[in-house]
Formats: structure tokens, sequence, C-alpha cells
């Protein structure tokens, strides 16, 4: 563990910061409450800021999030790691191309600041209506609670795609997370290094659309080999799971702060469990402890891991003493 600096950030930046150093190609389109991740992107590229490698992101605004995407997809597709940031309806713009990436098992983290779509209103704030959206693009979803969380998934998220293929869409809710100011802990440069110890972090480079080997990508075919190409990826996905916790163990052991696909907090023989994603869940917990320590018997399982659903890890930690579970959903 190298010394441990801190420093006052919000949501945003705190991403923002692990996204730019980990990738080669930044992506943006500004919408709210996301923008400032892109803007901070902008920002240290401008100035000549490297990552990890040594080298300057690119970064490229587009002229919507549907060309964000598309350029996402291009990209990948051309050997660099990529990664963007988005929110609402500029979220369901990208979804032809998440299909894409998702379909091609390309490694790849975008970072959402979850806000509300526009239904009979527009609203800047943050339910999950988006992220929600997106559950069905073969998207893995990794959710953090707080500042300190959107800094350290961040680099989960990264590695864990490049280990699975399956592409990542890192969220965190609009304002309440994105927008709120907190001191954290930073991961340094080194600890961004240690975590990619033994990932092959050039595999989109080597997978990449080149004159010298060519390949045939994005055909047309007929429903006996589309479906076997579909359910060839079914493997990729029952990996996740397991190569999340093992990531975050690893980052365990170089921050010193351990994280699980659903993390369980609370009384042994609870009785009464609420499940939970997002902000609300520091919430929860102290309010589950304050209620504790007056005898109830109460307890709270945070999920990181959204999809591919962690059923293995959800049901080993919740209590057998359990009667009732409530969920708290973000989403009309």
């Amino acid at each position: 563990m190298s010394e441990v600096k801190m420093k006052m950030m919000d949501g945003n930046e705190a991403a923002a910061s692990v996204a730019h150093r980990m990738n080669e190609v930044c992506v943006i389109y500004p919408i709210t409450p996301s923008s400032p991740m892109g803007e901070w992107a902008d920002a240290w590229s401008a100035a000549g800021q490297k990552n990890i490698w040594g080298v300057v992101p690119e970064v490229q605004e587009m002229q919507s999030e549907a060309g964000a995407a598309g350029a996402c997809h291009g990209s990948i597709q051309a050997g660099a790691l990529t990664t963007t940031f988005t929110a609402s309806q500029g979220l369901l713009l990208m979804i032809p191309n998440m299909y894409k990436i998702a379909g091609e098992l390309s490694p790849f983290v975008m970072h959402v600041a979850a806000r509300s779509l526009a239904y009979h209103a527009l609203s800047i704030f943050g339910d999950h209506t988006d992220v929600m959206g997106c559950r069905q693009t073969g998207f893995a979803m990794l959710a953090s609670n707080s500042v300190q969380e959107a800094h350290d998934m961040a680099a989960i998220a990264q590695t864990s795609t490049l280990r699975a293929r399956v592409p990542f869409m890192h969220f965190f809710d609009g304002f309440r997370t994105s927008h709120e100011i907190k001191k954290i802990k930073l991961l340094s440069d080194d600890d961004l290094r240690a975590m990619l110890k033994g990932v092959d972090y050039t595999f989109n480079a080597k997978h990449a659309l080149r004159p010298e080997a060519p390949v045939v990508r994005g055909t047309a075919q007929n429903p006996d080999v589309f479906f076997q190409g579909r359910e060839a990826s079914n493997p990729y996905y029952k990996k996740v799971e397991g190569i999340v916790q093992e990531e975050m163990d690893k980052f365990a052991k170089i921050s010193g702060r351990q994280y699980h696909v659903v993390d369980y907090h609370g009384a042994n023989d609870a009785e009464q469990v609420i499940v939970i994603m997002g902000s609300g869940a520091e919430t929860v917990e102290e309010t589950i402890d304050y209620l504790n320590a007056q005898g109830a018997k109460l307890g709270v399982m945070k999920v990181h891991l959204y999809r591919p659903f962690p059923e293995e890890s959800f049901l080993k930690v919740l209590p057998k003493s359990v009667k009732v579970v409530s969920v708290l959903d973000r989403t009309k």
C-alpha cells in the first residue's frame, strides 16, 4: 500500500479521475448531471495530464450522445481503451451501440450519473430510470453508493471488463453522489497499475481491425447461426460475478477498502432486511445501526453488481433468519 492522499472532490471528479488515467480515448457529449466528468477529462488532456502509460488521452466531443456511443464503438474496434460519460436520455441514445459493444464482447467501461428520464416532464435528479432502461443491452452494471465508491468502483469496473470481456456500466446517483463533495482517499497511479497486474489490458489493441490482419465483423446471419453466436456468450456472463469479486479482493489488498458484489451490514440474526442500490444505502446503514443498538434485528444488503444479477452472492449473505425482505427501488 502506497501513502494515501486525501482530497476534497465530488463523485463526478472521483470517477473521471480513474477513467482518464486508465483509458486512451474519452468520447464526450455533455448532459446533466454527468457533464463535469467529460469536462474534467477534457481539461486534464488539454493540460497534458498523462494516463498511467504515460500517454495523454485523446478527448473528442461529438454532436450527440448517439455519436459519442458510435465513436466509442469505433475506437474500441480500432484497438483503443475507451470510455464515455452520460446520463438520462443521453444514455438511451447510446443503446443501439451498447448492444453491438456487448454482442462483440468488447472490454469497455462507461460512467453514468444516474438520472430520471423525461416522462410527462423533464427532471434532472437522481432516480434510476435511465440505467434500468439498459438492463437488456448485455452490459454488466456496477453501482456505487458514495463519492469514495465512485472512485474505487471505476477502477474495479475497468479491470473487471478487461478480464471478463463483458462491457461495464458503472453508475452512481445523479447530484446526490455526482455533485456531493467529500474528502476521499485517492488511488495513486501506482495503485491503478497494481490493479492491472496480471490483467491483459492490450486485448483491444490485439483485436483491432487493421489491414495487416483482416477479420470479418458485423455480418448478417440466418437464425440458426445467429442464435448459436448469441448463446456462445453465456460462459462469459457466468464468470462476471466471480471476476468482479476477485477484483474487489485484489483492490482491498491494494487500498485497504474491502467491497463485495453484495455487501451485508447489520445483525447476523436479522428478521427484516432492506435491499438497496445507490446513495440511500449509507442512510439505511446508519439507521439500522441506531435501531439495532436498541434491540432491533435488522440488516441491509447493498447490491453493487446488479447485472448479471449475482444470485450466489445474494443468497450467501442473506441471513437464514430473515422473515421480511424489502426492496427499495428508485424507479417508477
